[in-house]
């Protein structure tokens, strides 16, 4: 009887640790994408073009995937009938939620135009105050497929800590308003980010409940994404011309490939740990990889500076301050 009840708290731990460690392997390649993309962009001269790319090349490779794997083929047709008939209550699915990619496409076009000008590290830890905020109030509000979540008093403070961060990292842009502009896109995409992740997650569940419906969700986010970028693309086109001529480097193109993981592999997290506890793990993620990448890849004449370590290590505190609970938890 007491190894019976005993049971359930080590298999919460390890599925939060677990979840964790897969979120902070899902930062690492947000970050990783964002140089790819920021780099695109800065010899294409245009952002959108680059953007318009990096989710072109996810979205060929996941209907590849739809092609030849029937579970995920049948998925589709789940959420598709879904949303045509959205069962009452929290269990249903809308066609709202399927828009995720809008998002997406944001995040990947803010890499694009900012990363080259502000760098990696600064991009990111901008982005990390509107995901700790907005992942909070989703998760509260229930967007998320793990249903509405405590807003206690760690997950705020973690939060708070998360802002301050930022504010470090970004001090030395206070004098040169450009720089300081560019580091609000990032943050909005934060805002974003927390979005997508929950409903993302919401599309996944109603595909399957295995990994089949991550992907499933991966696959209805490009679509949106790629079909929003288009647009914003083509009116980049009449308004500002061609973009410059395409790199022959093969490994400017992996953007996409980066996307198509990070973003099935959330949807599949979510369901386990959570909007806040995801974000919290991919911010880590993040932070970390775009110190080394600034470190010893920097993007033209951005080297990290005091104020950078500072923010990140400061966030990295929040990260671990709002995480802690979680793997305590009975």
């Amino acid at each position: 009887m007491t190894t019976t009840a005993t049971r359930p708290a080590p298999s919460t731990r390890r599925h939060h640790v677990v979840g964790l460690a897969s979120a902070f392997g899902i930062g690492m390649l947000v970050a990783v994408q964002s140089r790819l993309n920021g780099e695109l962009g800065g010899i294409l001269g245009d952002g959108i073009p680059a953007a318009l790319i990096s989710f072109g090349t996810g979205l060929l490779i996941l209907l590849v995937a739809t092609a030849v794997v029937p579970p995920v083929r049948r998925g589709l047709v789940k959420v598709w009938r879904t949303i045509r008939r959205p069962m009452r209550g929290y269990g249903g699915l809308r066609w709202w939620q399927c828009l995720g990619g809008l998002a997406g496409a944001f995040l990947v076009a803010t890499q694009s135009i900012t990363v080259s000008v502000i760098g990696v590290a600064v991009f990111l830890v901008a982005g990390v105050a509107g995901q700790a905020i907005s992942s909070l109030v989703v998760d509260r509000l229930g967007f998320g497929p793990a249903g509405p979540q405590p807003l206690t008093a760690v997950r705020i403070v973690g939060a708070l800590i998360a802002l301050a961060a930022v504010g470090l990292a970004v001090s030395e842009q206070l004098s040169h308003p450009d720089g300081l502009m560019l580091a609000i896109l990032p943050a909005l995409a934060g805002v974003g980010t927390a979005v997508q992740q929950a409903i993302n997650g919401r599309v996944a569940r109603s595909a399957s409940s295995d990994a089949y419906g991550a992907v499933a969700a991966g696959v209805v986010n490009f679509l949106v994404g790629f079909v929003a970028l288009l647009i914003v693309f083509a009116v980049d086109l009449a308004l500002r011309g061609a973009p410059r001529h395409l790199p022959s480097e093969p490994w400017l193109y992996l953007g996409g490939a980066c996307g198509v993981i990070f973003i099935s592999a959330a949807a599949a997290v979510v369901r386990v740990v959570g909007v806040f506890v995801l974000g919290l793990g991919t911010i880590a993620g993040q932070l970390i990889a775009s110190l080394f990448i600034d470190v010893f890849l920097p993007v033209a004449d951005k080297p990290i500076t005091t104020p950078v370590v500072a923010g990140t290590l400061l966030a990295l505190v929040a990260v671990v301050v709002a995480a802690v609970p979680n793997l305590r938890r009975d």
